[in-house]
């Protein structure tokens, strides 16, 4: 059925879907062409066992081991449709405009739920976001390209079995998950809302691939705490390991450090075990600490311009660090500040997607690229955005604040990150300049800036069942 909600705008709800009801009814009322469904979860609890892995073996460097599955008469050449699930999203927003500049038609899939958040915990943005229906709009009026949009839970496997009826994508770009460990362990409800959303909508995203676009590359975004810390050398997902006499490649091991970090191991284990039963291609981007607001799409008009969180929940340490500075806070480093970390710039996270779309793993393979391009401790970037502040005249002091994760404060670290360098990224190192830019960025909005955000709220050890509230 379909609503006539405004001039030129065509509403398309899925067949038998209800609107969701989380979706402010203020954002429907919009003017545009473009795809628009909605829909509702039914899943309501979902309970999922948890192993660990522990091994004594030689290790050794490895590479990804063949699949049995041939590609098929037409497969493998260049993706022209790509579904970015999640692209209302900090990393989806910046992807979408990007592969839609490079001549790709462009989706977005988002149930808008992490706007929703931000109401639910009393945050906001540092940068004024527009709405999803404006964003579109104004690129659509900036650069005559349309963006398709689709409103909906990809956990209500109906609607998005509808949207990958209607769109038929080549390459799918997956962002669509809740993204903040913090966020995961705030209560229980959190907890099992991360797990639930995560997990079951990555699933349901393979069994739309397998039953509707069988030869579409599912570009995951995994994240590089899935690794934790451990005391070797870090590979590209998998190790070979000489264990008793026998040798054999495997995945490499994984420490999941929240409820957040251990939705994504069990996401990683369903995608390699579909790529082997199914033969569904696809690439796990492990992805480490993002940080910057601006890319060049983003930065064309005010209406595109990106989020940046800065908040004990959502907030990445770069980011936080910087707004911090702006106001005049002292840099909240957590416990001994040895944590050492990947980090890329976002104008790295939409160069990496489109390198994984342009060079599609092959039927029956999951590949995994370790997305970042350098490492920095806690301490060394408190120590740059002191130095950033001093070229701007700004004095920048640095707490040690006690440590609401569970975590190693000092310990070696040392992850490989080739395999997109030989795809052909090129990398924006963390650079002075760079920094005065985002420094400067942060002083421009400064006045945004809620203090009571600042500090971390929750703790790792503090997580309970009851419903955490949130003070007004």
């Amino acid at each position: 059925m379909a609503h006539l909600l405004s001039t030129s705008c065509t509403l398309k709800i899925a067949p038998g879907c209800k609107p969701n009801s989380r979706l402010n009814q203020d954002s429907l009322a919009f003017s545009a062409s473009f795809s628009f469904q909605t829909s509702k979860s039914p899943f309501r609890s979902f309970r999922l066992p948890i192993e660990r892995f522990r091994t004594n073996s030689t290790l050794q460097e490895t590479t990804i081991p063949s699949s049995g599955f041939r590609a098929s008469s037409g497969e493998g050449s260049k993706a022209e449709k790509v579904m970015v699930i999640g692209g209302d999203g900090y990393c989806g927003w910046a992807t979408a405009l990007h592969l839609s500049k490079k001549g790709y038609e462009v989706a977005i899939v988002d149930s808008l739920v992490r706007r929703l958040f931000d109401q639910q915990l009393g945050i906001d943005s540092l940068t004024p976001i527009s709405s999803i229906h404006s964003r579109v709009r104004r690129w659509k009026a900036l650069t005559g390209k349309s963006i398709e949009l689709y409103i909906g839970d990809i956990c209500d496997f109906e609607f998005l079995s509808e949207t990958f009826k209607s769109f038929e994508p080549d390459a799918v770009v997956h962002f669509g998950e809740q993204r903040s460990a913090p966020y995961s362990m705030i209560d229980r409800s959190r907890a099992v809302f991360t797990q639930n959303n995560n997990v079951i909508g990555t699933l349901n995203v393979l069994f739309a691939i397998k039953e509707y676009r069988d030869h579409c590359h599912l570009v995951k975004l995994g994240t590089m705490g899935e690794y934790g810390t451990p005391n070797i050398d870090i590979e590209e997902g998998y190790i070979t390991i000489t264990h008793n006499g026998r040798t054999d490649t495997l995945p490499y091991p994984k420490q999941g450090s929240s409820f957040y970090h251990l939705s994504k191991v069990h996401d990683s284990n369903n995608i390699a075990f579909t790529c082997k039963a199914w033969g569904i291609r696809a690439t796990d981007l492990n992805q480490g600490v993002v940080y910057g607001v601006k890319t060049p799409e983003t930065d064309m008009h005010e209406e595109l311009c990106n989020r940046l969180d800065y908040d004990g929940v959502f907030g990445t340490a770069l980011n936080r660090f910087c707004v911090q500075a702006a106001v005049g806070h002292p840099l909240t480093v957590y416990g001994k500040g040895g944590q050492t970390r990947g980090y890329l710039d976002i104008r790295d996270t939409v160069q990496c997607v489109e390198l994984a779309i342009a060079n599609p793993a092959n039927r029956g393979e999951f590949r995994v690229f370790n997305q970042f391009t350098e490492q920095f401790s806690v301490n060394e970037l408190a120590a740059l955005v002191t130095k950033a502040g001093k070229n701007l005249g700004i004095e920048v002091q640095t707490t040690s604040v006690p440590n609401p994760r569970v975590e190693a404060e000092e310990h070696y670290y040392n992850a490989k990150h080739t395999k997109l360098i030989e795809l052909g990224l090129q990398p924006h190192l963390l650079s002075d300049s760079l920094l005065d830019s985002l420094l400067n960025f942060a002083v421009e909005y400064k006045d945004r800036v809620d203090m009571k955000q600042i500090m971390p709220s929750v703790s790792w050890k503090g997580i309970g069942a009851k419903p955490k509230t949130v003070a007004a």
